[in-house]
């Protein structure tokens, strides 16, 4: 069914050429023609080659008829699907080939990099010590396959692993092709589209699953192969992080009980993978004290552990694991609230905290290295040591994240219903800030038990008593950081103090204690603007100061996807770029580190791409062994759904984490590149906040000619479309805002503005020597290259057609495709290619190979919105939308 197109020229195509593409693509053809029957495949496969054979130029496309119109409701939806599938199964095929494609993205190639430049192992080692590096979870809602859907694509997975070894049957006694088929028959029963809009619990579950299948069993492999490369033992840096159950930004459904929630769900998985690994090293550690000399502190945990069966009466290791087993037992029954379901034979006292429960397997270790010269503790108990040191007994830590504007109204309401100021809200920043840094001198509360607190704020508070809990529970790793959405002064960082003094969670001193560190996003151009400001005053606090520099670091995080729904693209990366140097130079001055947070989407318009690229092109200074970074969405399967894709992802964010942090940098004209990206920032800027926010009836051409209204009934989150029940673009989130210009092939936020301002710029010179030598420009361009090859003029003309005035929507449409035409044109001169994508022959083929399949679900598309809108109620209308907007988004990818 899906043999993918040849290109006409002589371009490279590797992935047109990956056998795995062919194999997949052949069985889910089989799949189809069994299924679904003859004449469905006949026609499907009419529609792909006809699309296929007008992609290569075979046929004038104007004399092909693409087989759409003969199609039936149901066979359309058949159709959708079928495609989706082959996309779903290509990206699989894409990602086995590339999982280490990326040049220097390990961490032996980074350690050779290094030496090259005089910087050694032990430099890294050191690094390490101090280091952190945290993947974190978020429930942003761009994923539209249902998990199901996930599930069979990575069986698939490691079926086609198993088939790469030579392996030719499961475990299960099943041969590997038949299995591999049953899968992909699997996949096309399975029903794609969400009937319910997923709740809070289930964001949770769904995260669960990718630290549980994926991160718990290949970190401490990863730290494994490190420890090999360096020589020695490293500390624990690369660790996850989650929000998932503590982000309440726009989301009501958030609250203490899914914050409670989520934390037991997340001791329960990784409780139940430490019990697991206990009991397999009782099975495996089966050494007798009559055969090998064991230490005495190993003698005395076996004595301790109660374990008096006679078959063991020789086998301290498993008498000791015994009691180790009893004891996490009940660790786990008191945090998860209900027995393991692996009884245990012998009751033991619950561990205080994740170091009790390592000191024990400690002990086992340092007696089997006594024993046997290191070789007996290696493995699974080596590995198990190191899981406790990354996950504790909390798996990730959890963030809790909520708007400023929610924080003044609650200390409002606290400040009033105290009796110490009536209208907090009409105050100024100084005169707040003022009045907070009164406050937190001491520690009374503002609030009392039978005080009479509206429903926001008696939420609020609700919160951050449960995070009280949670760390007295879960231990200090379970929550560490409070993040305020959209701030903007000093005064939003004091105020969330003061509401985490209501839960007893800051201590008045010199310096004052606060187990959680709250954190600001800056996330408009003019909050980027401001935040080395803002910082630097908060540094100016006597009192207040020595909270961030007695922990040695302070985070600040800065949004990609608002800055560039605020500004376009070029002024949303530059102004983090020079964000990132000032706040640099504040820290500098403060003498403490900068942590910085990067609130990253899928898309390029927030933030995407290769984070391989994205760290090493940070500023000089910046990251300091020390980064986070937001996985969403549709990233998190593709980056984390296979342990094979885990491994390399997260080696790759180490390896670059190392390579920003270390690696020596000289760029000669940073002054002017500066300069002249500061100029073209602004010009960008100006462009796109001409067309989206200055040009009268944009809003109703953006709403018409896209499907956003939509993607809006879309079950893929827990969390409304838009912060307020306003249609402004000013309140839609960034990802609706970016997912909508994806389904009708324009992508504007990834682009536009920028060919205004290359083409205003009259040193082209210049631009070129900034694109050859400067890493952020460099990736800035090749993220917009690929953007460019995504979109398609062509048929986003065809969604314009969907306005309802089509005089507006052929001026402004007009103006998007001039100057769709002008960043193009301007792109390849800078980077002197004739043809988008020249220079990168991988991506070019993959975006080749499915242009073929995404058009023919473009057409589609736009008939059934257009039959939706003139108020068809067949539902297989509306269920053929929403599987199209599923089919379009698995095929581009990074599109949300």
């Amino acid at each position: 069914m899906v043999d993918p197109p040849q290109s006409r020229s002589s371009r490279p195509a590797q992935i047109a050429q990956n056998p795995d593409i062919r194999f997949l693509g052949r069985l889910l053809g089989d799949v189809i023609r069994d299924y679904g029957g003859e004449p469905l495949y006949r026609r499907i496969e009419y529609i792909r080659s006809a699309s296929v054979d007008r992609h290569r130029g075979v046929v004038d496309p104007r004399a092909t008829d693409p087989g759409l119109g003969a199609l039936t409701l149901d066979e359309t939806l058949a159709f959708t699907r079928g495609f989706m599938l082959f996309s779903m199964l290509a990206n699989l095929a894409e990602d086995r080939q590339a999982s280490a494609a990326e040049p220097g993205a390990t961490m032996e190639e980074a350690l050779r990099s290094l030496e090259k430049d005089g910087v050694g192992k032990r430099a890294v080692a050191d690094l390490a010590q101090r280091a952190l590096i945290a993947p974190v979870l978020t429930a942003h809602p761009t994923e539209v396959r249902r998990k199901s859907m996930i599930d069979h694509r990575n069986r698939i997975a490691d079926l086609m692993a198993l088939r790469d070894a030579g392996v030719r049957e499961t475990e299960d006694g099943e041969e590997i092709e038949p299995a591999i088929r049953r899968q992909i028959a699997l996949l096309w029963e399975t029903r794609p589209l969400r009937r319910e809009r997923l709740y809070v619990a289930d964001e949770v579950e769904t995260a669960l699953s990718y630290l549980r299948d994926s991160f718990l069993p290949v970190l401490p492999t990863l730290y494994a192969r490190w420890e090999r490369l360096l020589g020695e033992r490293i500390a624990s840096f690369l660790r996850p992080g989650s929000w998932i159950g503590g982000d309440r930004d726009g989301n009501p459904f958030v609250n203490a009980e899914s914050l409670k929630f989520a934390l037991r769900g997340a001791a329960e998985a990784v409780l139940s993978h430490y019990l697991d690994e206990v009991h397999q090293l009782g099975a495996e550690l089966s050494i007798s004290s009559e055969l090998a000399r064991v230490t005495p502190e190993l003698a005395d945990l076996a004595k301790r552990s109660g374990d008096t069966g006679s078959s063991r009466f020789d086998e301290p290791y498993r008498q000791a694991l015994r009691g180790i087993y009893g004891r996490l037992a009940a660790t786990f029954a008191a945090l998860v609230g209900k027995p393991p379901q692996r009884p245990t034979p012998l009751a033991g006292e619950r561990y205080a905290g994740p170091a009790d429960f390592r000191a024990d397997l400690e002990i086992l270790a340092q007696s089997l290295d006594q024993t046997g010269k290191g070789e007996l503790s290696a493995g699974s108990l080596d590995r198990l040591i190191r899981a406790i040191e990354t996950f504790g007994f909390h798996l990730a830590t959890l963030d809790l994240r909520q708007n400023a504007d929610v924080h003044e109204r609650v200390v409002a309401n606290l400040l009033k219903t105290a009796g110490v100021h009536d209208d907090y809200l009409s105050l100024d920043d100084v005169s707040r800030a003022a009045l907070l840094r009164r406050e937190l001198a001491g520690d009374r509360l503002l609030s009392t038990p039978h005080g009479d607190y509206n429903e926001e704020t008696a939420s609020e508070l609700a919160i951050v008593r449960a995070a009280a809990e949670a760390l007295a529970t879960f231990g200090p790793g379970c929550i560490t950081t409070y993040i305020i959405s959209k701030a903007a002064s000093v005064s939003d960082l004091l105020e969330v103090y003061v509401i985490l003094r209501e839960a007893g969670l800051w201590r008045a001193g010199s310096p004052p204690q606060c187990p959680i560190m709250v954190v600001p996003l800056f996330e408009t151009i003019s909050d980027l603007d401001r935040a080395a400001g803002i910082m630097s005053e908060w540094f100016s606090l006597s009192d207040l100061a020595p909270l961030s520099i007695a922990r040695g670091f302070q985070e600040v995080m800065v949004g990609y996807s608002d800055s560039n729904k605020d500004g376009g693209y070029l002024a949303s990366v530059w102004g983090l770029h020079r964000t990132s140097q000032e706040l640099e130079q504040v820290f500098a001055r403060a003498g403490t580190t900068l942590q910085i947070f990067h609130g990253r989407g899928g898309a390029v318009g927030r933030g995407g791409g290769s984070a391989f690229a994205a760290i090493r092109a940070q500023p000089a200074g910046t990251v300091q062994g020390r980064i986070r970074i937001t996985e969403q969405g549709e990233v998190i399967a593709a980056k984390y759904g296979t342990r094979q894709s885990t491994a390399s992802n997260l080696e790759a964010m180490a390896a670059a984490t190392f390579l920003a942090s270390l690696k020596p940098r000289s760029l000669t004209n940073r002054p002017r590149f500066s300069e002249a990206a500061s100029d073209l920032a602004d010009r960008a800027f100006h462009a796109y906040r001409a067309l989206v926010y200055d040009t009268k009836g944009f809003n109703h051409f953006f709403r018409q000619m896209t499907p956003i209204a939509e993607i809006a009934d879309l079950k893929i989150g827990s969390r409304p479309a838009s912060r307020t029940k306003s249609d402004r673009i000013e309140d839609l989130r960034a990802i609706p805002w970016v997912f909508s210009w994806s389904q009708a092939r324009v992508m504007l936020p990834g682009w536009f503005g920028v060919g205004s301002a290359l083409s205003g710029f009259d040193d082209l010179p210049l631009l070129r020597e900034m694109y050859r030598e400067w890493p952020f420009f460099r990736v800035t361009l090749s993220n917009l290259e690929m953007v460019l090859a995504k979109s398609d003029m062509g048929i986003a003309q065809l969604y314009s057609r969907l306005v309802h005035d089509h005089s507006a929507a052929d001026r402004l449409f007009g103006e998007i495709r001039s100057e769709w035409e002008r960043t193009r044109d301007c792109l390849l001169a800078v980077t002197e290619q004739s043809r988008l994508l020249e220079r990168n022959a991988s991506l070019d083929s993959s975006i080749r190979l499915r242009l073929p399949y995404i058009e023919p679900l473009n057409h589609l598309q736009i008939e059934l919105l257009k039959r939706h809108r003139s108020g068809e109620t067949d539902h297989r209308v509306r269920d053929g939308i929403q599987l199209s907007i599923n089919a379009i988004a698995t095929a581009l990818r990074n599109s949300g």
